[in-house]
């Protein structure tokens, strides 16, 4: 795999992040010359703005507009805009920059007819259909704000985001679909508002064949006749002119208990990072076809299904499916050799669920992945192993890279745009330009390279991060800004080399503490999946009388392993012993069928560990499959420490 990646000496990586130190500004006002102004911003940074100070203040732009109108004047107009696939449903359809256009200009017409403008809110509440996208574009066409929630996400939790945005309008659907069953959203939608103190005036509901929602008269609006009669009455809305620092979406963080926190987005600094980013991270040029598994419930779907690779004039797939099961774990190589993609960016998870599968690649010889170039992974840490696998089974470059909902795009990776820097297996590779990260202790002293603490970023943050919550600047404050005083706080944890490279090893709450040492559960991890047996793991710190906390990891085999659990488990204990000593205390290993994760693909460690320790727990909102969490406590049962 190093072989293919460009050498670290053909890298302009250093140069350019030494450029962006040197003048932050210039470095900004240049990245910004790639999208269009109505009119110039009067700073490129205000720091007298906002809480901790704002980007290109008095910029007048509108983020559709550059994600369509400019491309369709600028001759791109009959390119492939968006490729939907969708596995689940059997459908495919392709929409070019001017047929999207259309539709974002159409849907937006009606929008204001129900008297959405400028800073009013919206919420999308929507699985991933073309629709979806429409819907965000025509928000940020005419200045509304939206708020996209995932589709089927719990009535309780809508509910709290409906008080929260206070929204205009609900855009939403039938149905979603997941392998073998329907989830009927109007259900959901019908009672959350119901739950919710405040009112939206109307719903606009999508059906899909698979199922037709009963509307509810007066307040439910059935989408398609409401296109079909703006179309008859050739209705069509321009853009509306804001400032780079009017917000452009509040993105909720899934939280169990009391209000959500909404980050907010604005639009000036969104549309420069995303757009420097699609060139300078992901090495993707205009006019290629690019690929993000993700759903626009999360933010990697805002970024990298929607805006990103439409202001950067690149086609996106938007693919309504898993990484196995639709049909089989071929899935994802089926839709990069049909639809030529160059680049693909999802979760460790999806690649560790394929592994699992197919741990031979045997399908991957099946499709022709001669376009295809770099793999792409983010959402949460990904193991040595997993990386090695996809390296060696695709013969590219993998590229983790670490960033989070509240900053929008990549803190620190490998810049393939730039030339790629020699991969460390278990590190996110370098901070970008915009990032000056800094590891530090509790008293917000730097600690020497390779020590772990706490990752945190030198305010100002760059462009496209967030400048606040959703009207709660002081709850931002104590959340984010108040702990490491000058800085923003990841509530990540890990470790600089001598290279300069970040390693995250996971939150700062899945840092154990072992009889007075702080270890790693990430590090742990990455042994448990080193072992030839084990597709997927996850370590929890389990309470101890004795040493405070001892760790306790949970396994999944490999499909087609047919050895003894037990016998598998002593070597596993062995191996961490081996590998990273007595100190860790490891002696319980668990063998489980699968992991409990939210429908992004982040496992649930926090709740297994209050599982393990025998406290009391809720039922995370955005959780794939409520019964894992049964499985876990049954394999928990007489097993602890």
């Amino acid at each position: 795999m190093d072989a293919k990646a460009p050498r670290a000496a053909t890298s302009r990586y250093h140069e350019v992040y030494a450029q962006w130190q040197r003048d932050p500004e210039g470095f900004w006002a240049e990245a910004a010359r790639e999208i269009d102004w109505f009119e110039p911003f009067k700073k490129v940074f205000d720091p007298s703005m906002g809480v901790y100070g704002r980007w290109f203040a008095g910029g007048v732009l509108n983020t559709c507009y550059n994600a369509l109108d400019r491309h369709v004047i600028g001759g791109r107009g009959g390119q492939a805009a968006l490729i939907y696939d969708s596995p689940v449903t059997g459908a495919q359809a392709s929409f070019s920059y001017d047929e999207m256009l259309f539709e974002v200009a159409t849907l937006a017409a009606i929008l204001q007819d129900f008297g959405v403008g400028k800073g009013d809110r919206v919420i999308i509440y929507m699985p991933l259909v073309p629709e979806a996208v429409f819907a965000m574009l025509a928000c940020a066409r005419i200045g509304a704000v939206h708020s996209v929630v995932f589709g089927g996400f719990a009535a309780k939790e809508l509910a709290k985001r409906i008080d929260d945005a206070k929204p205009k309008l609900i855009l939403s659907a039938s149905c979603g679909i997941e392998p073998g069953r329907i989830v009927k959203y109007k259900p959901l939608l019908d009672e959350a508002v119901a739950m919710a103190e405040f009112k939206p005036s109307a719903c606009i509901v999508l059906q899909r064949p698979q199922e037709q929602a009963k509307l509810d008269e007066g307040r439910d609006h059935d989408w398609a006749a409401l296109r079909d009669a703006a179309i008859a009455a050739r209705k069509s809305a321009d853009c509306v002119p804001v400032l780079a620092t009017d917000p452009l979406y509040i993105l909720y963080t899934s939280g169990t208990t009391g209000i959500p926190k909404g980050v907010v987005r604005d639009n000036g600094g969104h549309a420069v990072a995303l757009k420097w980013s699609m060139k300078n991270l992901y090495g993707v040029d205009p006019g290629e076809v690019w690929w993000c598994g993700s759903d626009i419930g999360w933010v990697v779907g805002h970024s990298y299904i929607v805006y990103g690779p439409l202001i950067h004039g690149a086609t996106s797939i938007m693919y309504e499916g898993k990484p196995v099961g639709t049909p089989d774990a071929g899935a994802y190589w089926r839709v990069i050799s049909q639809h030529g993609a160059v680049a693909f960016f999802t979760a460790p998870t999806a690649f560790r669920a394929i592994k699992k599968e197919d741990p031979d690649a045997k399908l991957l010889p099946k499709y022709d992945l001669s376009k295809f170039r770099t793999l792409f992974l983010a959402g949460e840490r990904a193991d040595p192993p997993t990386v090695e696998w996809a390296e060696q089974k695709l013969n590219k470059p993998v590229v983790d890279h670490w960033w989070q909902t509240e900053t929008g795009w990549c803190i620190a990776g490998n810049p393939v745009g730039l030339g790629m820097l020699p991969v460390k297996h278990g590190s996110a590779t370098v901070p970008m330009p915009g990032w000056d990260i800094r590891v530090v202790d509790e008293s917000c002293r730097e600690v020497p390279n390779g020590t772990i603490g706490s990752i945190v970023a030198k305010l100002p943050m760059p462009p496209g991060a967030f400048p606040t919550l959703w009207q709660q600047d002081e709850r931002f404050r104590e959340a984010y800004l108040d702990e490491f005083p000058g800085y923003y706080k990841t509530a990540d944890a890990g470790f600089r080399d001598e290279d300069g490279y970040v390693h995250v090893m996971g939150r700062t709450d899945d840092i154990i503490n072992v009889a007075g040492h702080r270890l790693s559960t990430g590090g742990m991890e990455e042994v448990l999946a080193a072992h030839p047996d084990v597709a997927e793991c996850a370590v929890i710190g389990m309470a101890d009388s004795l040493k405070g906390e001892v760790p306790c990891g949970f396994v999944v085999m490999k499909a087609g392993v047919t050895r003894d659990a037990a016998a598998i488990e002593k070597e596993i204990v062995a191996l961490v012993r081996e590998r990273i000593g007595p100190v860790a205390a490891f002696k319980l290993a668990i063998t489980v069928p699968r992991l409990p994760k939210t429908r992004s693909g982040k496992i649930l460690r926090g709740t297994m560990k209050k599982i393990a320790d025998g406290e009391s727990w809720t039922m995370p909102a955005t959780i794939e499959d409520p019964k894992v969490l049964e499985e876990i406590g049954e394999a928990v049962k007489g097993r602890g420490g």
